[in-house]
Order: C-alpha cells, then sequence, then structure tokens
C-alpha cells in the first residue's frame, strides 16, 4: 500500500486533538476513521473526503474537487480533492472538518 505519508502526517495533526480516530488500511491507501466511521483517506495518488449525500453536490461546486470514482463508477457522498486544493493546512483542515462533521453526523458504531 502506498500513499502520501507527508500528507497521512498533515491529517493526523489536523484529527490531533480528537480521542475517536482510528487509521485503517483501506482502498489500497489508509483511511480516517471518526466515531467508526470513515472521513476520510488517502489512496496512492488521491485524497479523498467523505461529505454525504446532502453536502456533495456542494463540495462538487469547490475548486480542486471532483466526485470519488474509485471503482469507475461515482460514489455519491465521497469527492477526491486535488492537491492543488489541500496547499495550506487551513484548506486541508477545512476538508478534514467535513468529513469529521459527516462522520459524527451518523451513529457511533459498537466496538467489537
Amino acid at each position: 500500500m502506498s500513499y502520501d505519508e507527508k500528507l497521512a502526517e498533515r491529517v493526523r495533526a489536523v484529527l490531533s486533538k480528537r480521542r475517536d480516530v482510528e487509521e485503517k488500511k483501506m482502498f489500497g491507501g489508509l483511511c480516517f476513521m471518526v466515531s467508526g466511521h470513515m472521513c476520510c483517506g488517502l489512496t496512492s495518488t488521491q485524497f479523498m473526503v467523505r461529505v454525504g449525500p446532502e453536502q456533495f453536490a456542494e463540495a462538487l461546486a469547490q475548486k480542486h474537487v471532483r466526485p470519488m470514482d474509485f471503482t469507475g463508477r461515482p460514489s455519491k457522498g465521497m469527492v477526491y480533492v486535488d492537491a492543488a486544493g489541500l496547499k495550506t493546512g487551513a484548506a486541508l483542515a477545512k476538508w478534514v472538518q467535513r468529513g469529521v462533521e459527516f462522520a459524527t453526523s451518523l451513529p457511533a458504531k459498537k466496538k467489537r
């Protein structure tokens, strides 16, 4: 599994104050889980954010964003954000926060 380790470290820094974050190897990369739900993640070439169906259109209206199409079919509620949209710490934090907001809007998963 390969992914941008520097970007992963930047995401970890954004999420560092939370106690409900887990990292899981998924999609051939790394996913960040909040309260048991996927928030965002990295593939070998992409940064993905789970924004949810209600925020999907608004997220797509932003620069440097496109639908996540990992399987060849767009996944409603998930977007890819290009590197140009993540240049600053504030820009990355904004996208990570969108993923956190959606993940925490879902019922907490029970630990196994």
